[in-house]
């Protein structure tokens, strides 16, 4: 384990996920300090940031467009920076509900049914009957979520959904049990599932303490857990993703997984699920950090100039 090294947490950041990766920065920030660590907060608001010369790592705790999408990893890359999480493709691929769906599907990785649109004026599609979801292809935690739950509901919906990306995705809604598998080195952690106390996993229940209860480990048996979590590492490695993500994975009354996306940058806040799968695996918050921080520096990236 590397000690007092001289860390830059890099959150805010100018998406729509901007108040969760202030959250998730400053809990990182709080970890690592009680590790020894000398550790600085960049906000890059504006691209002109730049990283003080003491830096040795970049523990990215950015969500959303610039941060999560494989941007901020390019610049990383020029300044020849370690930093935390996979690289700029996979960053970019699995910000990409409709690319990720396609490698997934083309990696045999079960995934649910979707159709693409990208005009406020697209009638319904013929073939598909409500319930489904409207997802932005571009965005995270939850950011434009629409559930319609009937047709005369479709129009408002997609109208909403575009509001935050050029395309949206819609999915069926699968009536089944909410999961989400913490990929962590090459080991998935143990199974999370999610049940909202009220209404669906939105934006709101998602961020509101007690409001959603999550059971980890979920309860599941041996061989329809190894399945949840086999289509999620699927997923994980699919987009080529290294170090860590987190998995969102649908499974159906049957016992079925179907993969929703994977998030290169899960949350790690307080009600985060992925500390929470760290946390069941025996691993507590701050050895976590370190742990993300550590594969970061194995990768032997050089110390350019910043």
């Amino acid at each position: 384990m590397s000690k007092n090294l001289h860390i830059t947490v890099m959150l805010g950041g100018p998406s729509a996920e901007r108040e969760v990766s202030l959250r998730t920065g400053k809990a990182v920030a709080k970890a690592l300090r009680s590790l020894g660590h000398n550790v600085e907060e960049l906000d890059p608001k504006t691209p002109d940031w730049k990283l003080s010369a003491e830096t040795q790592v970049v523990f990215l705790a950015l969500h959303g467009t610039y941060g999560e999408d494989g941007t901020v990893q390019r610049r990383l890359e020029e300044l020849d920076m370690p930093y935390t999480g996979c690289d700029p493709e996979a960053s970019r691929i699995g910000f990409d509900k409709l690319l990720t769906k396609e490698k997934c599907i083309a990696a045999g990785v079960p995934t649910a049914k979707y159709a693409v649109f990208d005009s406020a004026t697209a009638n319904w599609p013929i073939g598909w009957q409500p319930p489904v979801v409207l997802k932005p292809v571009r965005q995270g935690s939850s950011v434009g979520l629409q559930f319609v739950l009937r047709v005369e509901d479709w129009q408002k919906a997609l109208a909403e959904a575009l509001r935050f990306d050029s395309q949206v995705l819609m999915e069926e809604k699968i009536i089944g049990r909410e999961t989400t598998v913490a990929i962590l080195g090459n080991q998935t952690l143990p199974i999370a599932e999610i049940r909202p106390k009220s209404g669906n996993f939105d934006y709101q229940n998602k961020y509101t303490a007690g409001a959603t209860e999550v059971f980890c480990p979920a309860q599941f048996d041996a061989d329809s857990a190894k399945r949840i979590q086999a289509a999620a590492f699927g997923a994980f490695k699919a987009i080529c993703g290294r170090d860590y993500a987190r998995v969102d994975v649908m499974v159906r009354p049957n016992g079925e997984p179907a993969v929703l996306e994977v998030n290169t940058l899960p949350g790690m806040t307080e009600l985060s699920l992925f500390p929470k799968a760290a946390a069941a695996a025996g691993i507590d918050y701050p050895e976590l950090c370190q742990r993300m921080v550590d594969m970061a520096l194995r990768r032997g990236v050089g110390m350019g100039t910043k």
